[in-house]
């Protein structure tokens, strides 16, 4: 296309865009109505997202959501547990805490240790209140069996991805343990402890989800495995004022992730694991979480090395104004008013749901708009959370003694762009999009792409931009700033297409492609809960994923020799070097022949570098 041609598109979309006038909320609803397309069947977060169905919910639909949404707790806020056992004692490990005995149950592979408190349930008045310790408890605690997840819209085309129970009641763990662990007898030497935090774009997913069964990892690696429950969309983040007596003041949902992380210092060696030597990991919104933790102070103590799956850089948290706005959206379809504090409080769960998933469904800022891809989230409070992640990291403003580990799918962007465009989109169209969404950059960012895709349908253009831009460059970016400040760095790309292209988690749309959450089937080991079948090299492909992972976490080192299983000693992995100059910038591309190479993308990263705009 010609340079002309690009400006008249651009010259026509800036007319359309300057037409709304100075009038905030008429710029607000044309903008919203032109993105509305976007985000119609948008899926993120390596989760079923909540917010395609907010976007198709109208009318009597929204009425009904509060009569479907299966909640296990009274809206009095009294929760009632069956949680302890005063019959007949079945077979099972039992471990005493510091709150109280709890007792799991033995499977193939591993000691599982379900639904463990980890806070009082955050109900009634403990609703948008910081997590309370939990309270100790008498008898044996029945920890056989998952609770249900935290609440969440679970209706819809994709409910069949959603937890089947969900509650307010929610702060819970599960610890998977090693077989050889004897529960009786302190170990000698503690074992590595890995903390699993779900994605799920923050208003969706759960620890319990059978994909991410931590016994696979806990027995190949020998490591001790937690992953945790936290309170997700309004219920863990929603802002309506700034004193926390007469109003909610977000992000309760990363401070929950904090509880756990305290309960696992107090509590992870009566489970032989070591508290000194916890790695942090998740994928999507759960790798913002990881990055936020590397930069809050007050979790600097709670883990040691962190790794990040997709972590999508470029995907802005809100500004306090822009969450507040949000919080008057929510206080209006509950119908209540942003300061009226009594009417807000004893909102039931399905009221709260409801206009949650209706509140998510508008554009806060019509001018950064990327925030529609994570409308509830994590803002930046100025307290807990000062900056934005990928600013954080540029600058050197997080936890830098730590070794971190991260990285991409080869193809990021694919879920979002086929999950959004069921049709072919147009070159015009494809600059329409691009300009609302880079404004001035936009020229540029065309001029880059457009010749390297010469067909008529954009979406295969603008899911390697969504992918480029998000994820991989400011990855690596943020991954050489850090290394130029002395972090032990370690950085990949899962580039391996599953052979008989079946599909997993709720991935349907990237049928042949290595999508959002690709590698979560190999790291966890759950391939046939993901309905597809291993062929031997994938096999071989699982567990040296598994090997890299469980290494590091061992000796911050995923290259290292280390006791795990003795395929990792008998058919080492390839050697991973770290990411740095001095290594050529090498990173790891797992696959079925996974090596160590130069970034196959880094030209284009260098563009968005120079850009300057994340």
């Amino acid at each position: 296309m010609k340079d002309c041609s690009f400006t008249i598109y651009i010259f026509i979309l800036g007319a359309l865009l300057s037409s709304v006038g100075a009038n905030d909320s008429d710029n607000e609803i044309d903008i919203e109505s032109l993105l509305r397309s976007i985000s119609a069947s948008l899926t993120v977060r390596g989760e079923p997202a909540v917010i395609d169905r907010a976007l198709q919910i109208e009318g009597g639909l929204l009425e009904s959501l509060e009569n479907e949404i299966p909640v296990y707790q009274s809206d009095s806020g009294d929760v009632s547990r069956t949680a302890f056992t005063d019959g007949p004692e079945l077979d099972g490990p039992k471990v005493q805490t510091k709150y109280g005995v709890l007792k799991g149950l033995t499977v193939d592979k591993a000691h599982i240790f379900y639904g463990i408190p980890f806070a009082d349930p955050p109900v009634g008045a403990l609703r948008w209140k910081p997590p309370t310790p939990v309270t100790p408890w008498k008898g044996v605690y029945d920890a056989t069996f998952p609770r249900p997840a935290c609440m969440q819209a679970c209706s819809g085309p994709i409910s069949d991805e959603c937890p089947a129970k969900v509650s307010e009641d929610c702060l819970y763990l599960n610890i998977f343990v090693p077989l050889d662990v004897n529960f009786t007898s302190p170990l000698l030497k503690p074992l590595p402890v890995m903390v699993w935090i779900h994605g799920g774009d923050f208003i969706a997913g759960s620890a319990s989800k059978p994909l991410y069964d931590g016994r696979f990892i806990s027995n190949f690696t020998h490591t001790v495995v937690v992953s945790l429950e936290y309170r997700l969309g309004a219920f863990g983040f929603l802002v309506s004022g700034k004193d926390p007596k007469t109003s909610a003041v977000g992000n309760y949902g990363i401070l929950d992730q904090q509880a756990a992380l305290l309960w696992v210092q107090q509590n992870i060696d009566f489970f032989g694991g070591n508290p000194n030597k916890v790695t942090i990991f998740g994928e999507s919104a759960g790798a913002q979480s990881v990055s936020l933790h590397l930069m809050i102070q007050s979790s600097q103590p709670l883990f040691r090395q962190a790794v990040f799956q997709s972590l999508p850089f470029s995907i802005p948290l809100k500004t306090r104004h822009d969450a507040l706005k949000l919080g008057k959206s929510f206080a209006k379809l509950a119908n209540c008013t942003i300061k009226d504090w009594a009417c807000l409080k004893p909102l039931s769960s399905q009221a709260v749901l409801a206009a949650q998933v209706k509140a998510g469904a508008k554009i806060v800022n019509p001018f950064r708009f990327l925030e529609i891809f994570e409308t509830w989230g994590p803002y930046i409070d100025g307290e807990l959370i000062k900056e934005q992640a990928v600013t954080a990291f540029q600058k050197g403003h997080w936890q830098k003694e730590k070794p971190v580990l991260l990285g991409t799918t080869s193809e990021e962007g694919v879920i979002f762009v086929y999950g959004v465009f069921t049709k072919p989109v147009s070159v015009v169209e494809c600059t329409v999009y691009t300009t609302a969404i880079f404004k001035q950059h936009a020229l540029k960012i065309l001029h880059k792409y457009l010749p390297l895709f010469k067909a008529k349908d954009c979406r295969a253009m603008l899911a390697q931009i969504v992918t480029d831009f998000v994820f991989l460059c400011p990855s690596r970016k943020s991954a050489r700033a850090g290394t130029a400040s002395g972090s032990s760095v370690w950085m990949y790309v899962f580039d391996h297409v599953v052979a008989d292209h079946r599909v997993w988690a709720g991935l349907s749309s990237c049928y042949e492609h290595v999508c959002h959450g690709a590698e979560l089937p190999f790291l966890f080991n759950s391939a046939a809960v993901a309905n597809f079948t291993l062929t031997l090299p994938e096999k071989l492909l699982a567990n040296r994923v598994l090997c890299y992972w469980g290494a590091f976490a061992h000796a911050g080192d995923p290259s290292a020799r280390v006791e795990q299983t003795n395929f990792c000693q008998q058919q080492r992995p390839p050697a991973w070097p770290r990411y740095s100059d001095t290594s050529s910038w090498l990173l790891m591309n797992l696959t079925v022949h996974s090596h160590a190479q130069a970034g196959s993308r880094d030209r284009l990263c260098d563009f968005w570098d120079k850009l300057g705009i994340y």
